[in-house]
């Protein structure tokens, strides 16, 4: 059994599970960089006190699960998620909705994905794929992030959608209830609520770990990290930073230059110039986030690794902090049309 479905490739898992489902919907002018600016797929947070591979917890995007709410949300199109204790129930559920032709997201880990490269194989549990048929024991699988659709066993699928550890997915699977129109107007209106929130998100969550606050708290904190730690943990720490960064996804370099794309793309239904300076703001991070990580990364692989070193991360947080801050500070102000 085979669903309607097309796969194409994109630069991040859930953005590119919700503009295919959602593409497939209805949603035909939906892109990946509006899916994600509209869900205020944009963060950043370091939980220190949480470990995730030996290594604090650190992300460059929202919760996983909320871009694809969000979006869903915002375009008026209702949506089914479930979760399953039983693994049983979680493929008879599976093979239910691909028997009624629905193409399904589920949230996946990354380690026993067999179809990954064994380098990018490790213990994260908020991958998301979709699966849109079966042929014989093989699942077809739309991985966004690969070139091709692939597939996996019935076991191999069993077992990722169940891995545990932090973010257990638990066989979780989700997908549009149905499928409507969506319109320029709900486009146009989900990318003002989108830009707001993160706003909100970025710039006025309390506390000193979430948004522009925790990129200047993590920035502090490395500054020490090679007293306080010594340098083999340290640099344990910076490859933690660097992976989440930049092997998770689009990372923290990519997520800012898709929110750039998102307004330019944005410009098409709000005809505001701001729109289009204030992406090259997020180009400019983007930039930086990608040279902290080169930085980082000659530290924990042992080319570099001075105190000088460490302060020279600090100082492109810093300015990241800056940079990100005047951004979401000038999209606070634009004046939408009514």
């Amino acid at each position: 059994m085979r669903t309607k479905f097309e796969h194409l490739q994109a630069a991040h898992c859930e953005n590119g599970v919700t503009t295919n489902l959602l593409r497939g919907a209805g949603a035909q002018k939906l892109t990946e960089p509006l899916a994600f600016g509209i869900g205020s797929g944009l963060f950043f947070i370091y939980v220190p006190f949480l470990k995730i591979n030996k290594g604090p917890a650190i992300a460059f995007r929202t919760q996983p699960g909320l871009i694809f709410k969000r979006t869903c949300k915002a375009l008026g199109i209702p949506i089914v998620r479930k979760k399953f204790n039983s693994k049983e129930e979680a493929q008879k559920v599976l093979d239910e909705c691909l028997q009624a032709g629905i193409p399904v997201g589920c949230q996946v880990g990354v380690f026993y994905l067999t179809y990954f490269p064994k380098e990018y194989r490790f213990h994260f549990n908020a991958h998301n794929v979709i699966v849109f048929g079966k042929e014989d024991d093989q699942y077809l699988i739309s991985d966004p992030v690969m070139e091709t659709a692939t597939s996996l066993s019935s076991y191999e699928l069993e077992r990722v959608r169940f891995a545990r550890g932090a973010l257990a997915p638990k066989g979780q699977l989700y997908y549009p209830k149905e499928n409507r129109i969506v319109t320029d107007d709900q486009i146009r209106n989900g990318i003002k609520t989108g830009i707001k929130r993160n706003v909100r998100d970025m710039l006025y969550i309390p506390g000193s770990i979430a948004g522009v606050s925790g990129i200047r708290y993590i920035a502090k904190k490395i500054k020490k990290w090679r007293d306080k730690l010594g340098p083999h943990d340290a640099g344990l720490y910076l490859a933690q930073l660097v992976r989440m960064q930049e092997e998770i996804g689009t990372g923290g370099g990519g997520f800012r230059y898709i929110y750039g794309a998102f307004l330019q793309q944005s410009y098409e239904y709000h005809k505001i110039d701001a729109l289009m300076e204030i992406s090259k703001s997020f180009t400019k991070a983007g930039d930086l986030w990608r040279t902290t990580a080169v930085q980082a990364a000659g530290i924990y692989k042992g080319r570099i690794g001075s105190q000088q070193d460490y302060n020279v991360i600090h100082d492109y947080l810093m300015e990241i902090a800056d940079i990100e801050k005047q951004a979401f500070t000038a999209l606070s102000k634009i004046k939408w049309a009514k």
